[in-house]
């Protein structure tokens, strides 16, 4: 009798289906755009919206004359912005970035000016400052449990009394260095505006086919390749026609690069690092976040030091463009616009959600409101009113979007 030789059973791993391609849904995306999920594209419109009524009410808004201004006019402000973005992603506040960018512009300009410095011991002397004052504030808000408003509003009026203790009988200090003047004052060649430009749609095409990739090899829901293609695409000829028009003009300022470049870095750092990981858990849920083993208190008070320091870059940045720093440095409504080009630009005061980019985009924003009331020649009781109108709609935005994502059950 014969018999059989003996069959080896392989049994075949289980590995996940490939999950199917996305598909471009209309009233998904609607939803999305009205519960605060794609704030990037709300804030696109509502710049659309402005430009489109203050090119109507004067013709030179959209000059190159023009727009290269409101670059100018945005770097310093944006700069401070993405500080507070920081701090608003942790649920927290800080009031006192307008007046530390005035005490660091301060610093830089008295080293430089009547003690001699060379430009970069002055520069690091004033971010230096920012980032004891960062320090200082977090540890004693972090550590006695103090409301951040409470310790930074005593630090807004602390910083303005330094500023003037530092300016002395001066009381106004003109810069004359040409390194320090240069930061607001170059604009790159057509050349050099074209090549960085190719780099920055190269860089950015890259990074999201990377991104696509990887969520392919571990059989994540991708987008469909159009969508993609159109994203790139958009972001693509938007820099293609700021550089054609600032081109056209004086060439791309540097300090719009300073503030673009920092904004890169603050995303790249919020996206993939840890520490990025752990400043969106703890203002999303503080208590979990401790319990999951973040060190909550660190996070915090690194948040209030990088805070502190992006407000006196754009101080610097104020300084250089302003040639000068007085006693009225870093007050005035530099705080209100700070704060309220990171809410329009779609962060969350509740903490938890948003983009560093969104001080760039509430920054082009507000820069352009301000820009253009000061086209129309109106009343600098007008441009208070429309920009702190501008600020509580964006606010009471945030609390219904906030309030949709709860419901749903997505917060």
């Amino acid at each position: 009798m014969s018999t059989l030789p003996a069959q080896r059973l392989t049994v075949e791993p289980d590995t996940p289906a490939p999950q199917p391609k996305a598909k471009f849904d209309l009233r998904a995306a609607a939803r999305k755009i009205a519960e605060g999920e794609l704030g990037s594209v709300r804030v696109l419109l509502v710049l659309m919206f402005i430009w489109i009524v203050f090119s109507i009410a004067n013709d030179r808004f959209l000059s190159p004359v023009n727009l290269s201004n409101l670059a100018l006019q945005i770097a310093g402000m944006g700069t401070i912005a993405v500080g507070v973005v920081l701090v608003l992603l942790l649920g927290e506040i800080d009031l006192s970035v307008g007046a530390v960018s005035g005490l660091a512009g301060g610093i830089m300009a008295t080293t430089s000016v009547l003690r001699g410095w060379p430009a970069w011991m002055a520069i690091l002397a004033a971010l230096a400052a920012g980032a004891v004052i960062g320090l200082v504030q977090g540890t004693i808000a972090t550590r006695l449990q103090i409301p951040s408003f409470v310790i930074t509003l005593a630090g807004l009026l602390a910083w303005q009394g330094a500023l003037l203790a530092v300016l002395g009988s001066n009381g106004t200090v003109n810069i004359t260095d040409p390194a320090i003047l240069a930061l607001a004052g170059t604009f790159l060649s057509p050349a050099v505006g074209w090549g960085l430009a190719a780099l920055s749609i190269a860089v950015i095409a890259g990074g999201e086919l990377l991104q696509r990739r990887r969520r392919s090899a571990q059989n994540l829901e991708v987008e469909r390749a159009v969508m993609l293609v159109v994203r790139v695409g958009s972001i693509g000829a938007a820099i293609v026609a700021g550089t054609a028009v600032l081109g056209s003009d004086r060439g791309v300022p540097l300090s719009l690069l300073i503030l673009i470049g920092l904004v890169l870095l603050v995303h790249g750092l919020l996206r993939w690092s840890a520490f990025g990981r752990h400043v969106y858990a703890v203002g999303g849920n503080a208590e979990a976040a401790l319990r999951a083993g973040i060190r909550v208190n660190r996070v915090r008070i690194l948040v209030f030091m990088l805070a502190s320091t992006m407000a006196a870059a754009g101080g610097i940045l104020l300084a250089s463009r302003l040639m000068a720093v007085n006693q009225n440095s870093g007050a005035s409504d530099l705080l209100l616009l700070t704060i309220a080009s990171a809410v329009i630009g779609g962060v969350s005061l509740f903490g938890g959600r948003g983009t560093v980019w969104a001080a760039l985009l509430g920054a082009v924003v507000i820069g352009s409101i301000s820009n253009g009331m000061d086209l129309l020649a109106l009343d600098s009781s007008v441009k208070f009113m429309v920009t702190g109108a501008v600020l509580v709609t964006a606010v009471s935005f945030d609390a219904i979007t906030r309030g949709r994502r709860r419901a749903h059950g997505r917060l």
